[in-house]
């Protein structure tokens, strides 16, 4: 009889304990704004095994741990779309400035750079273990770059096929789609029917298109109208999704133009053609000091490129171009809208204009003499750039258009390192802070969505951005009142302030503001792998 009664007890004490087990994690008393554009509403959240379980008014004692959420938004965990992580999530895999602004999954591989090993670089992210979740597209230029080298020329029949196999087997081993930067070398020698038969490729295998233009902004034979275009005809040709990658108007002559630019996109839905497209949240671009000089004077290697800047003949055609471009096309007459992000030879340099360098090198204020510098720069090696050429008109209509979402353009970056654009710690804050708290431009709803469910759905990722049962435990918690971009162009190395929780796969790394080490991290697998 006393078995008996021990035994009962025993049983009733397992029945308990797993009921008090039921969830590993409760987010409480939350205003919970799902991802889908719907309005907020009330509600708990309760997460077990990674995963959101049940949202309704739960019991908190049947969970390991309670957070409360009293006063704050919780959110599916945000989602950017275009990164250029590669090499920094090796460095530094707790990617701080991602998760200090609420981002839980990147898309690497970007403007045609990415790894080409694609299987052994996951292989190395899972045995290191990464704070964030990531999947990769593969990329064009460095596909073409290990097959043909930098040359300028079209690609052999033998050499297109050996692209379009490195294409087919990234995305056998997980890569999401195609990326191309067809203003960075060696892409920017290809031309189109290249292009569309490396996305037949991906697209074999279900994968997206997504887009470096060939052009951002001037108007010459087409500009960045005939380049949206071709990658519209891309996607079409090819028969997959395209994404435009930062879309912009980067030219200062055609500023106002973004109307134009969108009913491109507008008119392409129409037709039938699924093309979307992504945008970071300020007016200046960022990228290498290379893009100043025209694409044929970068082929072949250093130096060839040497060679054609220490020819007079050569030096002088490629810096005529330059102005040409710089004036003519874009509108502008000094080199003070160019600040140097990152310079390795010199970093003094770091965060000075071209023109400042220029007087800084004791030369006169010319246009053509900050050109010489920008060569004289390259030669030493060259630097990232931040480039001021967009205006905020435009950023806002692209922001309210709806099939826009919120990307950042940027990587993970080692604190206090260089002058980086500060969209690399900001982008999403920026938009809940001033775009929706601030100008109105946005409901909180709709920026929510253009960086959750919107890049989820985008880019295949089927159980993410979303607050709903099923769904894994990407979750940010953050104060509307109080949610901030720290980071500015002077002073861009400041986290996000305001997120009080970030979770990722269902454990907190950012926990009361402060990252807490966890690696839970996943790598997100394309749909060309099987089984997925």
């Amino acid at each position: 009889m006393r078995l008996k009664t021990l035994f009962l007890l025993l049983l009733l004490l397992l029945t308990v304990v797993s009921a008090q087990a039921q969830f590993d994690l409760i987010i409480k008393n939350g205003r919970i704004i799902d991802g889908s554009g719907n309005p907020w509403y009330e509600a708990d959240v309760g997460i077990r095994d990674g995963r959101i379980v049940a949202i309704g008014r739960l019991d908190t004692g049947q969970s390991r741990r309670v957070l409360d959420a009293r006063g704050m938004i919780v959110a599916p965990g945000f989602i950017d779309g275009h990164t250029h992580s590669e090499g920094g999530i090796r460095r530094i895999p707790t990617a701080d400035n991602f998760l200090f602004d609420g981002v839980t999954s990147i898309v690497t591989g970007n403007c045609g750079g990415s790894v080409t090993a694609v299987d052994s670089f996951f292989t190395e992210l899972r045995g290191n273990g990464i704070s964030i979740n990531l999947a990769t597209l593969i990329g064009h230029n460095s596909v073409r770059r290990e097959v043909m080298g930098t040359a300028q020329r079209d690609p052999s029949p033998e050499e297109m096929a050996a692209m379009e196999a490195h294409v087919e087997k990234a995305m056998r081993q997980g890569a999401i789609g195609l990326s191309t930067g067809l203003i960075y070398i060696p892409g920017t020698y290809s031309k189109t029917a290249e292009v569309v038969a490396l996305a037949k490729a991906a697209a074999k295998h279900n994968g997206i298109y997504a887009s470096h233009i060939r052009n951002e902004g001037n108007d010459e034979q087409g500009g960045v109208f005939a380049a949206i275009t071709e990658a519209i005809d891309v996607g079409r040709a090819a028969g997959m999704p395209v994404e435009i990658s930062h879309f912009k108007v980067s030219s200062k002559r055609l500023w106002g133009q973004s109307k134009r630019t969108i009913a491109l996109v507008e008119k392409a839905r129409a037709e039938g053609l699924d093309v979307t497209v992504d945008q970071y949240p300020y007016t200046a671009s960022s990228t290498s000091l290379s893009v100043l000089i025209p694409s044929w004077a970068l082929a072949d290697g250093d130096s060839a490129v040497k060679a054609r800047l220490n020819d007079p003949k050569l030096r002088k055609k490629i810096i005529d171009q330059m102005r040409h471009t710089i004036v003519d096309r874009n509108g502008r007459y000094r080199l003070d809208y160019a600040y140097v992000a990152r310079c390795e030879w010199d970093s003094t340099l770091n965060g000075k204009n071209i023109s400042q360098i220029n007087r800084l090198w004791k030369r006169k204020r010319t246009l053509r003499n900050e050109i010489q510098t920008v060569l004289d720069m390259v030669e030493k090696g060259g630097a990232g750039m931040v480039y001021h050429t967009m205006s905020e008109d435009d950023v806002q209509r692209i922001m309210r258009y709806p099939y826009s979402m919120v990307a950042s353009d940027a990587g993970v970056i080692r604190f206090g390192s260089g002058v980086p654009h500060p969209r690399g710690y900001g982008s999403n804050a920026r938009v809940l802070a001033e775009y929706v708290r601030n100008r109105k431009v946005l409901r909180m709803e709709e920026a929510i969505r253009k960086m959750t469910s919107f890049p989820a759905q985008r880019y295949g990722l089927v159980d993410r951005g979303l607050i709903r049962p099923g769904m894994w435990a990407d979750i940010v918690v953050f104060d509307e009142k109080t949610v901030a971009d720290k980071a500015t162009f002077r002073k861009p190395h400041a986290y996000s302030e305001g997120f009080a929780y970030v979770l990722v796969n269902g454990e907190t790394v950012i926990d009361h503001g402060v990252h807490t080490g966890a690696r839970p991290g996943k790598v997100l697998l394309g749909p060309g792998v099987t089984p997925r």
